[in-house]
């Protein structure tokens, strides 16, 4: 059967996505900036969420949500979450996922954790495309500044308030 449907949509990680998120592949220039999905699913506590980002039921993309301690490094509200690790499978890049996806974000969030009122993020200075992408999705640079292991990064901020 021939698939058309072009919907993305954000769903927690199911253990039938393992096989396409172990095959993962970045090129050189974003590996630096984000870490694998594979990397991060050995590495889950409580108050962190995988997130995959799928289009027709196949993961395309992946990212991870705390409501840990951690947020509290990138903001002082209590309802904020922090959203990390975003990478798209490098031969699913260029079609648009990471924006539907994160476009996706606010509905998300709101369904499932209804108490959060923010996502913050922290982008490398040097990571321009990002930069863009959360730009363009509705994030704001909120001007505060983080040292990271490539350098300052900057925090953003998207508020969920209606």
């Amino acid at each position: 059967m021939l698939h058309t449907s072009q919907e993305v949509k954000l769903a927690f990680y199911r253990s039938d996505h393992f096989a396409s998120l172990q095959m993962f592949q970045l090129p050189q220039e974003q590996e630096k900036f984000t870490a694998l999905p594979i990397e991060m699913l050995a590495v889950v506590t409580e108050g962190q969420y995988r997130i995959v980002i799928e289009h027709d039921s196949e993961a395309v993309g992946f990212f991870m949500l705390h409501a840990t301690e951690r947020v509290k490094q990138y903001s002082n509200n209590p309802h904020a979450m922090l959203l990390t690790a975003l990478s798209i499978d490098h031969a699913q890049q260029g079609r648009g996922f990471a924006k539907q996806g994160m476009k996706k974000l606010s509905a998300f969030v709101k369904e499932h954790f209804s108490s959060c009122n923010e996502i913050v993020l922290a982008v490398n200075h040097r990571n321009a495309a990002a930069q863009q992408l959360y730009l363009n999705v509705g994030f704001k640079d909120s001007g505060r500044r983080k040292e990271g292991p490539l350098g300052e990064q900057w925090i953003m901020s998207y508020s969920l308030h209606d």
